[in-house]
Parts: C-alpha cells; sequence; structure tokens
C-alpha cells in the first residue's frame, strides 16, 4: 500500500492540519471546532436515542412477557387445590376434640 503524503502546495486552506500544541488557536478556530463537535454530538445522539428507545421496549416487552406467563402458568396449576383437599379429608378423619 502506498502512503499518502499531505501536498504543502494545497489550495483548500479548509483542510489545513492544525496542531493546537505547537500552534495557538484562535478564537474563530475554537469557535468552529466547539460548533463542529456540538453538531456531531447532535447526530450521534438522535442515533443513540433512537437505538435506546428500542432496547428499553424490547426489554419492557420482555420483562410483561415473563410476568404474563407467570401468571398464566400458575393460574393453571392444581397442585395447591389437591393440597387442600387433602387437609380437608385429613381433618375430617381426624378425632374431634375440645380443642378443635
Amino acid at each position: 500500500m502506498s502512503e499518502k503524503v499531505p501536498q504543502e502546495d494545497s489550495r483548500a486552506s479548509f483542510a489545513k492540519r492544525i496542531d493546537p500544541k505547537k500552534e495557538p488557536l484562535t478564537p474563530e478556530q475554537v469557535a468552529f471546532i466547539r460548533r463542529v463537535e456540538l453538531e456531531q454530538w447532535k447526530k450521534n445522539c438522535q442515533k443513540l436515542r433512537g437505538r435506546n428507545i428500542f432496547t428499553g421496549l424490547a426489554i419492557g416487552g420482555l420483562v410483561l412477557g415473563i410476568y404474563g406467563y407467570t401468571f398464566y402458568s400458575v393460574s393453571q396449576e392444581k397442585f395447591l387445590d389437591e393440597l387442600e383437599e387433602e387437609a380437608k379429608v385429613a381433618r375430617m378423619r381426624a378425632p374431634k376434640t375440645s380443642a378443635n
């Protein structure tokens, strides 16, 4: 692969690379950098907001699904009813005392 060497006689002054450690930035350059960074942040924020909403809805749907399934499966279980019937039968067969 060939390396790209920046050309010094380029006519595009807006593409000039600046090293802020070597050259101090002018207030216009600082304002421009802040404005561009803010625009990039807003653009990325909109993408992230959409992803976060989708993720939140997916997690919420999963939680509601598990919650609903739990109620559905517990309502179909009959083992507690069987235990209560066995307890009634055991009470009926037990001898009657004054404490009962």
